[in-house]
């Protein structure tokens, strides 16, 4: 069962990697500077955290359309933002998207929900050291719990016992762990291929994708094909947020200040205060 499986992911996760480099290519032709779809690549800024400040935004857009000191204040960078935008934008509507449409329309649930369990529980040694880091030794140790739970009797994470057996999923990563610490988020920036980001979260980024547990993994190709499909797979779970940017009047303001209230709200654990 599990040569099958692995052979899904590579498969799955090259053919993602391949779609990417020629779309790269496919954006720089002269034809490119066509209007941006509907949805995109942001689309991953909102949450359930988000929607409902990115939502409060886009009404902020429509009743004070000269928000410039405001603006500056959380975004000096915009002009540069908005072309690296523009350009995952055109990216996720010629490639991004239409994979990760026929990946949720063709593969089956079951084979999803496998591929889900997997990388999740690849994750959360890393989530537990950042628990740590934070000074939350429980949930660090609750980590650490599923981790070795689901590795054993869930068939190397295929399965889910941990959660079954009351242990919660935490998601915590290096720039929460720098927030938690006081870091201030720095300038908003918008990351090629990767999207909404700031100065803390993009070195938070880098140390994450040093230290992941991906990485632990001696065949090259494999490895890549699992941060393929985990890409592939989480876009595919943001289907449904592309409708949310349809109706909005400037959709890169509102992936902005769903991502920056996501963050601020991760960092608090839920529970941010009025006023920093």
């Amino acid at each position: 069962m599990i040569r099958p499986l692995f052979q899904v992911a590579r498969t799955a996760g090259a053919a993602a990697v391949l779609a990417v480099l020629l779309a790269t290519g496919a954006c720089a032709a002269p034809g490119a500077d066509r209007a941006p779809p509907a949805g995109g690549a942001d689309a991953g800024a909102f949450g359930a955290a988000g929607a409902g400040a990115a939502n409060a935004a886009n009404r902020d857009a429509e009743d004070e359309p000269d928000d410039g000191p405001r603006r500056a204040n959380i975004d000096p960078l915009e002009p540069l933002n908005r072309g690296v935008w523009a350009f995952n934008d055109a990216l996720d509507g010629t490639v991004i998207r239409p994979v990760a449409r026929f990946y949720d329309r063709w593969t089956p649930e079951v084979v999803r929900m496998i591929a889900r369990n997997f990388l999740s529980n690849l994750l959360d040694p890393y989530i537990a050291l950042n628990n740590f880091l934070q000074g939350k030794p429980s949930e660090g140790f609750s980590d650490l719990a599923r981790f070795l739970l689901n590795t054993t009797f869930g068939f190397i994470g295929f399965g889910d016992p941990a959660s079954e057996a009351g242990y919660v999923k935490h998601r915590e990563d290096f720039g929460q762990t720098l927030g938690v610490w006081g870091v201030p988020t720095g300038p908003y920036l918008v990351l090629p291929v990767f999207g909404p980001s700031n100065v803390r979260d993009g070195v938070g980024f880098g140390v994450d994708a040093v230290l992941a547990v991906f990485n632990r993994f001696d065949d090259v190709s494999f490895r890549n094909s699992l941060v393929a499909l985990g890409f592939v797979e989480t876009r595919a779970g943001l289907l449904s947020a592309d409708r949310v940017l349809d109706d909005a009047l400037d959709r890169y303001l509102l992936v902005r200040d769903g991502y920056l209230a996501r963050r601020r709200y991760l960092v608090y654990d839920g529970n941010p205060p009025d006023k920093d």
